[in-house]
Parts: C-alpha cells; sequence; structure tokens
C-alpha cells in the first residue's frame, strides 16, 4: 500500500529543500526525496550547491584570495609575511568540513519540520506516483496530492574530452586536487571555468583557459566583461576566445588538448584539464512514459511562469526547468510554489533575478545590459561610478572595477545594473530591491548609505545618471 503526501518534493537541492521546509511550515505532510552519497557513502541533503558546487567552490576561492592578498598585498600596507606556503590537502579538507556542516545542517533542518526523507532515486509515474528505490535496491511507492520536482542539473560532457581520472576532470573533481598542478587547462571561460581558473591560478598554477565562444562573458554587460577580461589577464590567466577543443590525449601523468582557432589547429600539454561547459538538466528515469510531465528540445521540464507543468499537481523548479541555472532561483521558485499549493499567491519576479560571479574582482548584475538595450531600441541613460574614487575602496586596497546604472531615459526607472569589483556579489542585493520596488535613479540617489563604504558606490552611480555625482566629473550619457 502506498504512503501518502500532501506534497513529495524530488531532490533536495537549494530548490528541493526550501520548497520542502516551506510546505511543512505551512501544515502539509511533506516528504523529500534525494539520491545523493557523500566521500563516505552516507546519504547527504544539499544537492549540487552544498555538496560540490556554490559552497565548496567558494570555500576554495576565500582560501586562495587570502593566500595571494598575503602573497602580494601585504606588503603594500605594511604587513611582513614570511615563510609563506599552501598546503593543499589542508585547505581541501577544511573545504569539506564546511560542506559536512552545512550538509548536516539541512538534514536538521528537514528533521525539525517534520519532513519524511528518502534515501534513494524517484521515479514519476500516472496519478502523481512515486517509486522510490533506495541504494540497497529495496523499493517503495509514494503518492502525493501535488508532487514538486527539483532534481537539478549535471555537468556537460563533451565528446573530445572524456572524464579520466586525476586529469580530465569536471567541475566536481577540479575541487579535489590534492597539489597545485604547474600547468592547468580549463575548458569554458564562463562562470565556473573562470572560478575555478582563479582558485588554482591565485595557488601557483599557469591557467589556461579554452573559450569556443569568440566572446569573453556575453551574458554580461559588454563593458564589464572588457574590464573583466584586462584584470584577469593582469593577474595572469591565459584565455584565448575563439578556441574549439576537438580532441584530447592522455599519456603518463599529461593531457594534450588540440583545438582549432582563427590561425588554424594548435596544441597544448597540461598537467590535468577542467572541463566547465556548463551544466544540463537531470532527467535520467525520473519520468514514467505516463507521469503526464512533457520536456522541451533541450531537456528541461515545460512548465509555465508559475512552474507547473502539463501535469495536473505536478511542478518544477529549479535547474531542471527554462531560466538561469543559480541556486537562489530555484530557492524562490521552490518556496513560491509550496506556497501555492497551500493557497497563497506569491509570483517570481524574473526580471530582478542576480547573477554573480565570484572571481576577484567579483562580477555582478541585475536587470538589463546596455547591450540589450540597444537591442531593443529603448532609450536610457547610463551612470558609472570607477570605483578607484571610493574611500573605503582606497583604505582597502582594492581599487579595481566600476558600478553601473542605466535608467530610463523618460522615466528614471532602473532597468538594470552592473558591477564589478569587490564585494559585488553583497552590493548587488541593494540593486535588486531597488528594482524589485520600482526605484528610479533619483531614488537611489535620494536615499542616505553609510560613509565610508564600497556601497556609496551605487549610490554615486545613480546620481551621475543625471549628471549630480559628487565625487566624480559628471559625463553624463544618453543612448
Amino acid at each position: 500500500m502506498a504512503t501518502n503526501f500532501d506534497v513529495i518534493v524530488i531532490g533536495a537541492g537549494p530548490a528541493g529543500y526550501h520548497a520542502a521546509i516551506r510546505a511543512a511550515q505551512l501544515g502539509l505532510k511533506t516528504a523529500c526525496i534525494d539520491k545523493w552519497i557523500d566521500k563516505q557513502g552516507k546519504p547527504v541533503f544539499g544537492g549540487t550547491c552544498l555538496n560540490v558546487g556554490c559552497i565548496p567552490s567558494k570555500a576554495l576561492l576565500e582560501a586562495s584570495h587570502k593566500y595571494i592578498q598575503a602573497k602580494n598585498e601585504f606588503d603594500e600596507i605594511g604587513i611582513q609575511v614570511s615563510g609563506l606556503k599552501v598546503d593543499v590537502p589542508k585547505m581541501i579538507a577544511r573545504k569539506d568540513k564546511v560542506v559536512d556542516n552545512l550538509t548536516k545542517g539541512i538534514a536538521g533542518l528537514l528533521k525539525s519540520n517534520g519532513i519524511t526523507t528518502f534515501a534513494g532515486t524517484a521515479r514519476l509515474h500516472a496519478g502523481r506516483m512515486v517509486e522510490v528505490t533506495s541504494h540497497d535496491g529495496a523499493t517503495e511507492t509514494l503518492t502525493g496530492d501535488n508532487v514538486i520536482i527539483a532534481t537539478g542539473s549535471v555537468p556537460v560532457a563533451i565528446p573530445p574530452c572524456p572524464l579520466t581520472p586525476g586529469l580530465i576532470v569536471d567541475s566536481s573533481g577540479a575541487l579535489e586536487f590534492d597539489a597545485v598542478p604547474k600547468r592547468l587547462g580549463v575548458i569554458g571561460a564562463g562562470v565556473i571555468g573562470l572560478e575555478l581558473g582563479s582558485v588554482w591560478s591565485r595557488l601557483g598554477a599557469e591557467v589556461v583557459v579554452l573559450e569556443a565562444l569568440g566572446e569573453f562573458l556575453p551574458m554580461a554587460d559588454q563593458q564589464v566583461s572588457k574590464d573583466a577580461a584586462k584584470l584577469f589577464k593582469q593577474q595572469g590567466m591565459d584565455i584565448r576566445l575563439g578556441a574549439r577543443v576537438t580532441a584530447t590525449s592522455t599519456k603518463g601523468k599529461k593531457v594534450t588538448v588540440t583545438y582549432s582557432d582563427a590561425e588554424g589547429e594548435k596544441k597544448e600539454v597540461f598537467d590535468q584539464l577542467i572541463v566547465a561547459v556548463g551544466r544540463r538538466p537531470f532527467n535520467e528515469n525520473l519520468l514514467s512514459a505516463d507521469s503526464g510531465v512533457t520536456l522541451d528540445e533541450r531537456g528541461f521540464i515545460f512548465v509555465n511562469d508559475l512552474c507547473s507543468t502539463d501535469a495536473p499537481g505536478i511542478y518544477a523548479v529549479g535547474d531542471v526547468v527554462r531560466g538561469p541555472m543559480l541556486a537562489h532561483k530555484g530557492m524562490e521558485e521552490g518556496v513560491m510554489v509550496a506556497e501555492r499549493i497551500a493557497g497563497h499567491k506569491p509570483i517570481v519576479n524574473y526580471d530582478c533575478v542576480p547573477s554573480v560571479i565570484y572571481t576577484h574582482p567579483e562580477i555582478a548584475w541585475v536587470g538589463k545590459s546596455e547591450q540589450d538595450l540597444k537591442a531593443l531600441g529603448d532609450d536610457y541613460n547610463v551612470g558609472l561610478f570607477p570605483i578607484a574614487v571610493s574611500g573605503r575602496a582606497q583604505a582597502a586596497n582594492d581599487t579595481a572595477g566600476m558600478i553601473k546604472v542605466l535608467a530610463d531615459a523618460k522615466t528614471d526607472r532602473i532597468l538594470g545594473v552592473h558591477m564589478i569589483g569587490a564585494h559585488a556579489s553583497e552590493m548587488i542585493s541593494e540593486a535588486v530591491i531597488a528594482m524589485e520596488f520600482g526605484a528610479s535613479a533619483e531614488d537611489i540617489g535620494l536615499t542616505m548609505f553609510a560613509h565610508p563604504t564600497l556601497s556609496e558606490g551605487f549610490h554615486e552611480a545613480a546620481l551621475a545618471v543625471s549628471g549630480h555625482a559628487i565625487h566624480i566629473a559628471n559625463r553624463k550619457r544618453k543612448k
């Protein structure tokens, strides 16, 4: 006999566990199924983000940034350091400890909210019936009044680069190196490739990034992308655009990569190679033919703006559906669906989803880019603030970057905000809040910011939209 729940959540990554917890908070009998197993073979929650994505990568990014600061910057501010060295195994162990703490925290939250958890894989059948297969092969049948699919995504594999343990790895493997490679290749100059390349470049690797596209970071504002490319080059990262990888081979402990660019075929030899060409939705063996759930041409589960699938009572959220593959986007979708099941009417504002690249300097944006507005034919004004002018940035000895505000030429409503600089990941939230409330650039200009802070740069950029910035020579630019 099947066990019935008000809500069954398939997947316990950020989208899934947020959906499950919110559903339980709303008084719904909730189950959550996840297949993840840690290094010790034990079931854990948190999905890609906590186990091999957002959290462990940030732990290594933070550690490597502190190292490069001590190596290259401390002397300038009067701090003498001797005997500096990198202990990669200790760094990896600390990363693992952070992951362990947080995944245990998720397990505790699920338990404290009265959620029934299942460790194993799930397959959805007609009638919202979910077959759960545990890791030891035992099966159990659940039925739900509602089912939320939150199975996430996995790294894209490409035929020229078959994974080879220790030599050719995906983003997960790049978090487990036991030493700094002398020469590291990275395929893909997107968010993951740049972040992982940054980690090992800071720790001493010679990093070559091969990107098939001819344009660097096309999803970001082009002005920000150009600044980022210059800064990464200054940091020693060799980013080669228009470089399409056609083959790889391994011999001993070396990887040879064959690629083609505008000059023809070329080869490079690396100690290790990271394949970071994107992610794809994970739906293997998830849906039976009679489930009623359909996929689009790219393998994403088809949903409407409220994350409803074609099958009544079945929803899908996070990386497995359309939109940016961002943990926070999935979190908000999960909460929205749980609340709508309970009879509330929230929505997710997809025009206000922030994006962040956790390199140094960090890159962050929300809303339209300047190239977006040009393509739409919209009239807009631009406000720019160079972070080098900031007193707080100068005091911190971290002055690279800028903040850019785009506002409608007629209404002054903020259409997009783009940042490159230290702590941009934190400052972008101010712009998200402003845009969520439909703020104008003038609204931000009339808002009091604490001094001295990096956030004042957002204030100044907003003032610059109308030529009123205090700390820079105003050059109001209109499309």
